[in-house]
């Protein structure tokens, strides 16, 4: 009932998503429908790494009144474009497994995370999110964020395969409800793991990221009607 009163596309359309046609129809005839999923989720999954190795540590600096220090929990980087893309271009399923596959990745070892304020390397490991040390549960200040992709894939791609992407209305609604689950979840999150009060909180965790977050939430909402027209237009498997 939820999903009819959501849905923004026919019936017969509702669950396609980008994800659908990217692959070619001749190669995908000979492939069964799984390993095209498989294929589509490692690409996305690749995609969010790349979104991470964009990242970087901005030092402090002053614009007229307003004063920005330099961040020593969370770094900037276009994850966040990455995991609304691929939940919207993947759908609810196939997005959720390509962030969690993501997750996966960074949590047995692989630096696939962003930066680590600390050392300024690419982060890993299962304490980037959260461990248990001398009996206690410890999250990792970033750990909120990457908890959150997880809700954002999962909800952006629900709507997207309900029609929200095919204008860029619903593209930028579906993205900013998006955004706003990672915020809350890695908000509370990071105050908790750094044990900071509310403002200090909201000065590291989020008021640096939201120009960036708005630029990074058009541009993904911008693609993907265009995305939409180009698949309608396609008169045939290139």
């Amino acid at each position: 009932m939820i999903a009819t009163r959501l849905s923004r596309v026919p019936p017969f359309e509702r669950g396609l998503t980008l994800g659908d046609f990217l692959v070619p129809i001749r190669l995908g005839e000979r492939a069964a429908a799984w390993q095209r999923n498989v294929a589509l989720i490692v690409i996305g999954a690749a995609l969010i790494t790349f979104g991470a190795y964009v990242s970087f540590n901005v030092p402090q600096f002053a614009l007229g009144n307003f004063y920005v220090p330099a961040n020593p929990y969370v770094p900037f980087s276009l994850q966040t474009f990455g995991v609304l893309f691929v939940g919207a271009t993947l759908g609810f399923r196939r997005g959720l497994a390509a962030t969690l596959l993501y997750l996966l990745i960074g949590a047995v070892g692989m630096p696939v995370f962003a930066l680590d304020a600390a050392t300024g390397r690419h982060a890993s490991g299962l304490a980037t999110i959260a461990t248990i040390r001398d009996g206690g549960l410890v999250l990792g200040a970033t750990g909120g964020y990457l908890v959150g992709f997880v809700f954002a894939a999962g909800a952006v791609g629900r709507l997207a395969e309900l029609g929200w992407d095919r204008n860029l209305r619903g593209s930028i609604a579906a993205m900013l409800f998006g955004s706003l689950l990672i915020y809350a979840v890695g908000i509370p999150w990071l105050a908790v793991a750094a044990h900071l009060d509310v403002s200090t909180t909201l000065q590291f965790g989020l008021w640096p990221f939201i120009p960036g977050d708005v630029v990074k939430l058009l541009v993904a909402a911008g693609l993907l009607p265009v995305g939409w027209r180009l698949v309608s237009r396609r008169p045939h498997d290139l």
